[in-house]
């Protein structure tokens, strides 16, 4: 295959877009059940919904490492690049603090913890490493995050439970989080946080996974040797989850190290498909309607909440899911897509509006 240049890739902004659009749709159904596939799993393993967010945290490790190095390449110095994701970071933390709740806002019982929030965390830890240190500091690191809560969770004894304890009532991360996020926890859990302290030690490594993929992309000029680097190095991430899950569970709400190596694997064989459509065989227009939406994904993200708690309060959400999605099909669960991909459709309206005015989110 072809040398490849390295400007701007289209596959990245393509599987961001999906990414994003498919996190809208898993998390606007019309009717709960949905279809397994569209709902999380309930503690141990892993469903379709359960690759999203691991998905989109590579793609930010990505994009660090491409964007950073335009950035080098322009002249700019450490301390510019450390304000420039200090804010990136504090502006993400605070939306997601603040936006979720709005305008419900009670200072007493607001969620600290959260998607964005996360997302904040993970990328400042994981920008300081890839600043400060070379690849093999950043695989040290990776792998001395996941090393700490292996050995949080399995050895530091819990009150109630003892060391080791994987089960949804009782372990160490949910020990930690009702020490310190007491009362600022999802509503839905109330005692634990899916998005909490100790997970989210792996989940910075899920970031930095990206970031190895992106000092591929930099530094490996052909198509070929950076399809082989990701189907391959992918795959060999899936194999050593699958054998590290016969002594830790694959589990998201966890983000146990057995599902970091997962969904790294499986962002890396996702994105090989994504990068030979669009970069190979260049048939990255046919997927617009995808790379409409990576262009704005913060803020699509943002949006669909607000459009969610809108559809809710006025009605339209009972009204468009009774009404239309039944009328359609009387299967429950179908008119539960349906009324999830109108949100999609509704969505991306709005982006790509924003997209054909050149208005993006940048901070």
């Amino acid at each position: 295959m072809q040398q490849s240049s390295m400007g701007r890739l289209q596959s990245l902004d393509i599987f961001r877009g999906f990414t994003i659009a498919s996190m809208i749709l898993v998390n606007n159904p019309g009717s709960s059940p949905a279809y397994a596939q569209l709902e999380h799993a309930e503690w141990h393993g892993w469903t379709f919904t359960d690759t999203v967010f691991p998905f989109f945290l590579w793609i930010v490790g990505v994009a660090m490492t491409l964007s950073t190095a335009r950035r080098i390449e322009r002249g700019q110095s450490r301390a510019e690049l450390l304000r420039h994701a200090f804010q990136r970071a504090v502006i993400l933390f605070l939306l997601g603090v603040f936006v979720g709740p709005f305008p419900h806002i009670d200072l007493a019982t607001i969620r600290i913890p959260g998607v964005l929030q996360r997302i904040a965390v993970c990328y400042l830890i994981a920008f300081l490493i890839f600043l400060y240190t070379n690849v093999r500091g950043q695989i040290l690191w990776l792998l001395g995050f996941n090393a700490l809560c292996l050995g949080l969770m399995l050895f530091y004894p819990t009150p109630g439970c003892g060391a080791g304890s994987w089960t949804m009532e009782c372990n160490f991360a949910r020990y930690v989080d009702s020490l310190f996020l007491s009362g600022h926890m999802w509503r839905l859990t109330k005692d634990w946080d899916p998005e909490g302290i100790v997970s989210t030690l792996p989940a910075i490594s899920t970031v930095l996974f990206g970031a190895l993929a992106g000092h591929v992309l930099r530094h490996f000029q052909w198509h070929t040797a950076r399809l082989q680097a990701f189907v391959f190095g992918g795959s060999a991430l899936f194999a050593a989850a699958q054998v590290m899950s016969i002594w830790v569970p694959i589990n998201k709400n966890l983000w146990t190290p057995s599902f970091a190596f997962l969904m790294a694997g499986l962002a890396m064989i996702s994105f090989a498909f994504w990068y030979w459509l669009a970069e190979v065989r260049g048939a990255g227009r046919w997927f617009r309607f995808f790379e409409i939406y990576g262009s704005n994904a913060i803020l699509m993200f943002l949006l669909s909440g607000i459009f969610a708690d809108i559809a809710d309060a006025t009605g339209f959400h009972e009204w468009w899911y009774g009404n239309v999605c039944l009328a359609i099909t009387s299967v429950q669960k179908n008119a539960s897509v349906l009324y999830a991909l109108t949100n999609v459709l509704v969505l991306w309206l709005v982006a790509y509006v924003l997209w054909r005015r050149k208005w993006f989110l940048k901070f």
